[in-house]
């Protein structure tokens, strides 16, 4: 499966911003899926994640209450809906599916997109 995520961009701090992960290859409806990010020199880390069905998911203690992760899987995507944005969020967040342990984890997943940049301003 291929994964393309989108949506990021500049905002100043409070705002929102929605990435969306667009799949492509095969139904995302046979897997887990979840977001993480990387800030510059810092580390790739778990922000989000979304069982199969949609019927589970999990955050970081960083976004609970500000970021919500759902997905479509009749449109074959998963979404990232992040609002009262920190500069702190300032990072380039991956989509990635199928992980094949904790989904918490950056390590479980096997197919991961290419990124998109959220830069928040103070």
């Amino acid at each position: 499966v291929q994964l393309q995520a989108s949506g990021g961009g500049l905002v100043q701090a409070g705002g929102s911003l929605r990435l969306s992960c667009a799949a492509s290859g095969r139904t995302i409806s046979l897997y887990d899926m979840g977001w993480s990010r990387q800030a510059p020199g810092k580390e790739r880390e778990f922000v989000a994640a979304i069982n199969w069905s949609g019927s589970t998911t999990y955050y970081a203690d960083f976004v609970k209450g500000r970021f919500t992760i759902s997905r479509d899987n009749a449109k074959n995507t998963m979404y990232l809906q992040m609002n009262s944005l920190k500069p702190e969020d300032t990072a380039v967040y991956y989509c990635a599916a199928n992980p094949d342990g904790r989904v918490t984890s950056t390590t479980s997943y096997r197919y991961w997109g290419q990124g998109t940049k959220v830069t928040v301003s103070s």
